[in-house]
């Protein structure tokens, strides 16, 4: 292998452990801003359990990395270049909607970045577009439908189940049970994220001749592993506030019912290799969680600027990654 192309495959590794890290910290609200905002768990109680949950859920499987890696653009077309210019798209759209706390989808920011820099680099053709759109647009569409309609479902049953309970001793019960709940979105959220950048990793590894087909490496798996629980344990404040207080007023049988709901759904796609959104979804199961209550209890504004940074994100990271490409190129 060429010393260019070493120094290029280093790069493109240790962006990609940037980004997974970025996304732990960004992410961090989808496992525990429930069970922090409900108090059912100290805050740093809280992050403990989501990044160790993490780290665990990223070693269950590699379906969702080879969706990544060999599912949506031709492998042939993706050199260095646009996978370090897919990165530095998706770490910046990161980083701008973590800083004006709006949680956004980190899936989605790598997944536009990856197809906004091969778009400008090797054309359309290069897109696999069937696989765009049954693994990204049709989860991106049926994910959020899913949390907020089970969502919805699951907390009118506890309700019923439950409404003989006092509020005292049906708030105690289900601090006790969030921590279950929570475990197990941080948990699921492992088991889809980490396993982005374990694809994008692996991908780099194949272009670079390193290894001879696509298989994820052992260890790509615990480097990205160890970088999303790392970032996780990061904390990522301004997005837990959104998502645990701003979106609705919860309460720890609405944490639960969150929670558990988002994770079934998460852990549901990671085995059949789908790439969801664990933002939309953990955002979507609040919201049919809190208008199962009353409507008005949803801060509709806020879930407006929400869903907007949604469909923004894939564009916006696409056109940075397209735009980071076409500079890198000058220079490499």
């Amino acid at each position: 292998m060429a010393e260019g192309v070493t120094l290029l495959l280093l790069v493109v590794l240790a962006l990609s452990v940037v980004f997974d890290y970025i996304n732990g910290f960004h992410d961090t609200a989808n496992a525990i801003a429930t069970s922090v905002s409900t108090r059912a768990l100290k805050p740093e109680h809280a992050i403990l359990l989501s990044a160790t949950a993490n780290f665990a859920g990223a070693l269950t499987g590699t379906a969702v990395a080879k969706t990544i890696g060999a599912g949506l653009v031709d492998s042939t077309d993706s050199d260095m270049v646009v996978l370090a210019a897919s990165l530095l798209g998706a770490i910046t759209w990161n980083l701008i909607t973590w800083r004006l706390g709006i949680p956004s989808s980190s899936s989605h920011a790598l997944i536009g970045g990856l197809l906004g820099a091969t778009l400008i680099a090797a054309g359309p053709t290069a897109v696999q577009w069937d696989g765009v759109f049954w693994k990204v647009l049709v989860p991106l569409v049926a994910s959020p439908i899913l949390g907020i309609t089970m969502g919805f479902l699951f907390m009118v049953v506890l309700l019923n189940v439950f409404r003989g309970a006092t509020p005292q001793r049906l708030n105690f019960r289900f601090r006790r049970l969030q921590v279950v709940s929570a475990g197990y979105m941080a948990f699921a959220h492992g088991s889809n994220d980490a396993q982005k950048t374990m694809g994008i990793m692996t991908l780099a590894l194949f272009t670079a001749g390193v290894i001879d087909e696509f298989v994820v490496p052992l260890p790509v798996i615990l480097i990205a592993a160890t970088a999303i629980s790392l970032g996780t344990a990061a904390g990522g404040w301004r997005i837990i506030k959104t998502m645990g207080q701003r979106v609705v007023k919860l309460d720890p049988i609405h944490g639960f019912a969150a929670e558990t709901t988002a994770a079934t759904i998460i852990m549901s796609a990671s085995v059949v290799g789908a790439p969801v959104s664990t933002t939309h979804v953990i955002s979507t199961a609040i919201m049919g969680v809190g208008s199962s209550t009353r409507l008005s209890a949803v801060r509709w504004g806020i879930a407006g600027d929400i869903v907007t940074a949604w469909i923004l994100t894939i564009p916006a990271s696409g056109a940075v990654a397209a735009g980071a490409y076409l500079v890198l190129n000058i220079f490499l």
